[in-house]
């Protein structure tokens, strides 16, 4: 098993070199810094799976350093380093969630045991979710080393980041895989119409209820249930789920009997969930129930590197939809990707990439088949009134697909047509079409 770097955090040279020495001559990949501040940048560049830091450094002592990391990276394994003299405040960080701390001195024997012990391993390959950034990595490792148990996850994160696609991730590596995972999204079921979605009911329970329904609980019995979106939930309908969570037992509406289950829950949220509770919109207690293991995805914007690997695996995809070969991305559809703020997240990128699938006149996408920019999605209007309206999309959307084309070889119809994948004389027969559309009737 691979695992991610030891970053070691000391102010002195000559201890920190010792540090790096005993970890890298047992095999780990070490990253250093020589303080707080610089630590904290090592951690924004890459994916770490284990910090390691003194306690007495200046200006930003150990202590600091671990309230940052611990709410930017709350599941970041933490070890202190500390003299015998202040091991008070070591066990107060251990309280707050640092994984150990080791007193100074130590043996080295000692500090690759805490290694071995709070070392995240690498993230494998996954088919449906991959990572390339430090973020993701990150995230992968430690939704990796959460999923054998049976812990509530609450996995928060812009809409269209892949909340779902990580539930899916957990449940998959999870003891529970081969039993059902089961979503519910809260915000798309009607207020009344969610309670019996949840926890089912019995025959005759309310008008139209001709036949007993399982809910989504018991439909997940032995397996994962994902209550995605969960902060869209109405208040009192919260108050039923956490006892259901409490008492792992549900009673369907209209019935008196209660079944025990044996599930385990994740939820997703695309808001801040504690702001949530602040205005009085989400329990407090239900919160601290689900919250029991918090997991942050990061927006598709702030993982640059992830953006080309998923493009082309969504271009592949679409590709075989619409029955064509391999599409390769060209540079400067790379280019525009990449640059691009991507507001819409993975959802986005997928519109964009089946798009292009479309639009692909040859083996490569390029950037204009991308239709990023706002002038390529504004169709030109007509007032051809035998043009058929089904067929108007189509043609202006070719019309646009060709003129940018164009444009983008500099005039030269020789290019423009290779890049099309059209011959020369198609495109200069749709050019002369296109001119006499624009100038109209005589």
């Amino acid at each position: 098993m691979k695992y991610l770097p030891v970053l070691v955090v000391e102010d002195d040279a000559d201890l920190r070199e010792a540090l790096v020495d005993t970890l890298v001559l047992s095999g780990y990949a070490v990253l250093e810094a020589a303080d707080g501040q610089s630590a904290l940048q090592v951690l924004r560049d890459n994916a770490v799976g284990l910090v390691v830091s003194d306690a007495q450094m200046q200006p930003m002592d150990g202590y600091t350093l671990f309230r940052q990391v611990k709410a930017a990276y709350p599941a970041l394994p933490f070890v202190l380093m500390t003299a015998y003299g202040v091991i008070e405040r070591a066990i107060d960080l251990l309280r707050a969630g640092a994984s150990h701390y080791l007193l100074k001195p130590f043996e080295p024997q000692q500090l690759i045991a805490e290694v071995e012990k709070y070392l995240l391993p690498e993230p494998e390959g996954d088919e449906e979710l991959q990572a390339y950034s430090a973020p993701m990595k990150r995230l992968l490792a430690i939704a990796r080393q959460v999923a054998p148990s049976d812990a509530s996850v609450l996995i928060s994160g812009p809409s269209g980041a892949g909340k779902e696609v990580l539930a899916r991730f957990i449940h998959r590596h999870s003891r529970r895989s081969a039993a059902p995972f089961v979503a519910v999204n809260c915000a798309a079921i009607p207020d009344n119409l969610l309670e019996s979605t949840l926890f089912g009911h019995e025959k005759g329970a309310f008008t139209g209820a001709a036949n007993v329904l399982p809910g989504k609980f018991e439909q997940a019995q032995g397996g994962t249930i994902l209550l995605d979106e969960i902060t869209e939930m109405p208040l009192p309908l919260q108050a039923k789920l956490l006892r259901v969570l409490q008492e792992r037992e549900v009673e369907r509406v209209g019935g008196t009997r209660t079944i025990k289950l044996d599930i385990r829950v994740l939820a997703t949220s695309n808001r801040e969930v504690q702001e949530e509770v602040a205005a009085g919109r989400f329990r407090e207690d239900l919160f601290f129930r689900l919250n029991v293991f918090p997991l942050a995805v990061p927006a598709l914007g702030e993982r640059t590197e992830d953006i080309l690997p998923l493009a082309r695996k969504l271009l592949d995809k679409h590709a075989n939809a619409v029955s064509k070969p391999r599409l390769a991305l060209g540079k400067d559809a790379e280019r525009e990707l990449t640059a691009y703020s991507w507001e819409g997240n993975i959802r986005e990128l997928d519109n964009v990439m089946q798009r292009a699938a479309i639009l692909a006149a040859g083996p490569e996408v390029s950037a204009v088949d991308l239709m990023l920019s706002p002038s390529a999605m504004v169709l030109p209007v007509t007032t051809d009134s035998t043009v058929d309206e089904s067929d108007l999309g189509m043609k202006a959307v070719e019309k646009r697909h060709i003129l940018d084309a164009l444009q983008a070889c500099g005039g030269v119809r020789k290019l423009a047509a290779e890049r099309l994948g059209i011959s020369e004389r198609t495109l200069r027969y749709k050019l002369q079409r296109y001119r006499e559309e624009d100038a109209g009737p005589a």
